[in-house]
């Protein structure tokens, strides 16, 4: 484990304009660009960009930060994802609202219905860490806005996440906009999330 960007990264529906280096992903987001599935909504959205990595170990946390300096229409949104397949997936993001307040949340989407767990945050939060955590089929999603202190955000269990799974980083404008999200500092470590100490299982 270590760096990121020593493994093997592949594309979902590849953006028209990226910069990979040694030290960031740069992502240039396309208008009419989200991860949605029925909940409410009543529509489908299954066309964000997505960078991920295989792996089939059960035990690992994953460090990236995100910059969205740019962000500046509502909906526009980066951070990480774990998506498997149209109807199996989840995110965690900052979602920009307007010159007030965004939304800092999660979707979890199982067999095919999303749903959206949010908390408001000042607009001028424009960074903000997270990591992504694996104990088995179970997951843990946390940010945090100095890269040391990390607030959970979720705790959630994928129906199809016991197996090999892609995970990683997308950046979406769901409206008629595109602004640039920067992923940097992505490291993968052991699980820092520890087993249970508490009540037993029944």
């Amino acid at each position: 484990m270590g760096y990121v960007n020593d493994c093997q990264w592949k594309w979902l529906r590849e953006p028209m304009n990226y910069i990979i280096s040694p030290d960031a992903i740069e992502i240039m987001t396309m208008p009419h660009t989200d991860l949605w599935q029925r909940t409410y909504y009543h529509f489908r959205n299954d066309n964000a960009p997505v960078l991920q990595m295989e792996t089939e170990e059960k035990y690992f946390s994953f460090v990236v930060k995100t910059d969205f300096m740019e962000s500046h229409h509502r909906f526009d949104q980066c951070g990480i994802v774990m998506y498997l397949d149209s109807d199996n997936w989840l995110k965690a993001s900052v979602e920009y609202e307007n010159e007030q307040f965004q939304h800092l949340g999660s979707v979890v989407t199982n067999h095919g219905y999303s749903d959206w767990a949010t908390t408001a945050i000042p607009a001028d939060v424009k960074q903000m860490w997270y990591r992504f955590s694996r104990r088995e089929d179970d997951y843990r999603i946390e940010c945090s806005e100095d890269g040391m202190n990390f607030s959970q955000m979720r705790l959630c269990h994928m129906w199809e996440g016991a197996g090999r799974i892609q995970f990683g980083i997308y950046a979406c404008s769901p409206e008629d906009s595109s602004f640039k999200a920067i992923f940097t500092d992505m490291k993968l470590m052991e699980c820092v999330w520890k087993a249970h100490d508490g009540q037993r299982p029944d």
